[in-house]
């Protein structure tokens, strides 16, 4: 009997740690489909002939600002925040630096996380503090910036872009903070403009909550926001989108549907398959003028080891 119950405990064990190791494969991360030492995730589909393509999209070379113009009270994720003062050096008390002219600098002080903005790869680790690639954070993480996944590694982003009225298909003018967007409505909301995502595109998502709120109440706007199912991006993934976007500031919802899993898009898109966010686009412009697919542009600032950067990428249509 006694050897029975201990053959029992054993096989107990046995499947207890058979289960964990289970667990601990499936969380096992996945080197790029790129290769061990690529760093810039998907913007590696960007190539002379797929910007050709996209060029075509242009029919009326109309022009969109995608970014919001920004300043120190700008809402933005805690403790982030910016400031600006313009100087005019070596001209005090009527003293001129040049002897033709007089001019004015500026001095920032802030994170490059605020406002309309690109997360680049280094943005998000998983508990682990494992990032896109398998890199370990402690390795290249460093206080005076990132050793890899910089923002100053991307390319220039000329795609084809498109935008997804989720509120109008909704039929509301925007969406009210925490609500979640799931999979079957952004695909019928998509078949609605009889459009179709494609492998290479910038998908950016129009929710109404920047129209609705930043102007006439940033501090609710800053609050919280509406945002993407996980299921959304995942699909995106397998589809091979290069960026996701939404005129909110956090892509996912706020406060999340799950209490302990806030942001699981950002983890998504950006550690698990090297897709970059793309926050606070001003997509109303675009869905105002029924603009469906257009060429994107975005050259960002190339600071050394950024993780963010502050951002106003051009639609023409």
């Amino acid at each position: 009997m006694k050897n029975i119950k201990k053959v029992i405990g054993l096989l107990g064990l046995s499947i207890v740690l058979l289960f964990h190791a289970f667990l601990n494969a499936s969380e096992e991360c996945v080197t790029s489909q790129w290769g061990p030492d690529d760093e810039i995730g998907n913007a590696n589909l960007i190539s002379p002939m797929s910007v050709l393509k996209a060029s075509k999209l242009i029919k009326t070379g109309k022009t969109y600002s995608l970014g919001i113009v920004i300043d120190k009270d700008t809402p933005a994720y805690p403790p982030r925040s910016m400031s600006l003062q313009v100087v005019q050096p070596t001209q005090q008390f009527g003293n001129l630096s040049l002897p033709n002219s007089t001019y004015n600098d500026d001095i920032f002080q802030g994170w490059f996380g605020i406002g309309s903005q690109i997360d680049g790869l280094g943005h998000i680790g998983n508990p682990n503090a494992i990032f896109y690639n398998c890199l370990d954070g402690k390795e290249f993480s460093q206080i005076t910036g990132l050793t890899k996944l910089g923002i100053e590694k991307i390319p220039p982003i000329v795609s084809r872009g498109i935008v997804i009225d989720i509120a109008g298909y909704l039929g509301v003018k925007f969406l009210e903070k925490g609500r979640v967007f799931n999979l079957d409505q952004v695909k019928a909301a998509v078949k609605s403009k009889n459009i179709e995502i494609q492998k290479g595109d910038v998908v950016l998502f129009h929710t109404g909550w920047t129209d609705a709120k930043f102007k006439s109440n940033p501090d609710e706007w800053g609050s919280g926001a509406p945002g993407i199912d996980p299921e959304v991006a995942e699909y995106l993934a397998d589809i091979g989108v290069i960026a996701v976007g939404a005129d909110t500031w956090s892509l996912d919802a706020v406060p999340p549907k799950i209490e302990t899993e806030p942001y699981p898009g950002h983890l998504i898109l950006l550690q698990k398959n090297g897709i970059y966010i793309l926050e606070t686009m001003n997509t109303g412009p675009l869905v105002r003028d029924n603009v469906k697919e257009f060429l994107f542009v975005l050259g960002q600032a190339k600071v050394r080891g950024a993780v963010q950067m502050i951002i106003n990428p051009v639609a023409i249509r």
